[in-house]
């Protein structure tokens, strides 16, 4: 079945809260964050740091330090958050790279289909912002 990861999720809550409290010009910590949505704190600190390192928010140390968004919400997409913390999408293993490992490669009917399954479900993650996911109903 296909689904986002409990790390993606959180990891779209956290960058949606993080936008959010920008607009009202706050640094917002990993402790407030995973109280607000129940989240461990050792676990999102993880996602985090993930995100910051993918370049998508900013960590800024001291006494008051906390996370920033790296760039406005309108260009930061759903699809750069997933790669940032769980790596490409990927359908099957054969779009890896090395499809050597594939013994079924000559014989696949499927491969083509699902890679263009694939390549719809990215640029559909990619047309997707952070600031559409934070406009509240």
């Amino acid at each position: 079945m296909l689904k986002l990861s409990k790390k993606v999720d959180y990891g779209l809550m956290a960058i949606s809260h993080i936008a959010f409290c920008e607009d009202e010009k706050k640094i917002v910590n990993t402790k407030r964050i995973a109280e607000e949505y129940s989240i461990p704190v050792e676990l999102l600190a993880k996602i985090l740091q993930k995100m910051a390192k993918g370049g998508l928010i900013t960590s800024l140390n001291g006494p008051k330090g906390g996370y920033v968004l790296a760039r406005a919400p309108r260009d930061i997409t759903v699809g750069q958050v997933v790669n940032a913390i769980e790596g490409p999408i990927e359908l099957a293993h054969c779009y890896r790279g090395d499809e050597t490992d594939c013994q079924q490669l000559k014989k696949c009917s499927v491969r083509k289909p699902i890679r263009r399954i694939q390549d719809s479900i990215a640029r559909l993650l990619d047309s997707i912002t952070i600031e559409e996911i934070t406009r509240l109903p």
